[in-house]
């Protein structure tokens, strides 16, 4: 099991230039990615997008490429914008004279200027730099699941204790359930001798009938054996080595189902009380849920 959120970092040096891929994630429902590439390197996006696909099934990815050329080497061009560097004498040069400052603008001055000088690294052949792109990409990624797997052994941790919880409620509501129906017949003849009905005991076919169809409408028997087989999906999952949250998604929707529909025919206090514990788990199980790849 592993979450969605996590960043990881990887380098590749080749033919005098550094590659460098910084990956980040966070929750989203469905795979979403970003791919932020150098203009030289942009015919690579297709491959670079088929790698990330492969290894993250879930989440937001923002991934961004840095090329810049090795320590000590430089094999890039340098450009000088003549029209930019122009426009800034002629203000340097009427700002001087505003404020009646002594000496010419330099051509250091200029050259400072921001835009002046422009550089650029020359890539021929972007195809021949994808091993490197791959390599640090490949490095990148693995920091990150590495986090996203030491992440998610917290989130199974405490999906688990949820769970284990709402097993325990549904363990007592299951003990309690037989016992309603009994708790209305007497009910049922308490109400009726208080009447004046004294003749109808609990053996009267009317008294009988009635709480026939009571125990029919207020009986849970069915949605508890559906939620504890959501119980055993939960363990499945844990077990698994693929992507499961979808399938938790899936699985807190058919719970919320479960659980509120034995609340609804239950008519028992302490069932009342152990469908609060359940919705409360629950709540917290899906919030959970939600970081899971």
């Amino acid at each position: 099991m592993k979450s969605m959120t996590g960043h990881g970092r990887g380098e590749c040096a080749q033919d005098g230039f550094k590659i460098t891929v910084e990956l980040s994630s966070v929750n989203r429902k469905q795979s979403e990615i970003a791919v932020n590439l150098p203009r030289e390197l942009e015919v690579l996006e297709a491959q670079f997008r088929d790698e990330v696909n492969r290894r993250i099934a879930r989440g937001r990815l923002v991934a961004r490429a840095l090329l810049h050329a090795a320590e000590g080497c430089w094999l890039g061009q340098v450009r000088v914008n003549t029209a930019l560097a122009r426009a800034y004498l002629k203000e340097l040069n009427a700002l001087a004279r505003d404020l009646k400052l002594a000496g010419p603008v330099t051509l250091d001055q200029v050259l400072r200027a921001p835009g002046v000088l422009e550089t650029e690294e020359q890539i021929t052949d972007a195809e021949a730099f994808w091993p490197a792109v791959k390599t640090a990409l490949d490095a990148a990624l693995a920091m990150l699941l590495k986090m996203r797997t030491r992440e998610g052994a917290h989130l199974a941790k405490d999906l688990s204790a949820r769970i284990a919880t709402m097993r325990r409620a549904t363990t007592k509501i299951r003990k309690q359930a037989p016992k309603v129906a009994e708790r209305y017949r007497q009910q049922l003849i308490a109400r009726i001798q208080q009447v004046g009905l004294a003749t109808v005991d609990a053996a009267d076919e009317r008294v009988l009938k009635e709480v026939l169809l009571f125990a029919d409408r207020a009986d849970i028997s069915e949605e508890l054996t559906r939620l504890e087989s959501h119980f055993q999906q939960f363990n499945d999952c844990f077990e698994s080595s693929e992507p499961v949250g979808r399938t938790l998604d899936f699985l807190a929707q058919e719970m919320n189902r479960e659980i509120n529909t034995i609340g609804s025919k239950a008519n028992d206090g302490l069932i009342a009380r152990e469908i609060v514990v359940l919705k409360t788990e629950l709540e917290k199980f899906r919030e959970q849920a939600q970081n899971v790849e």
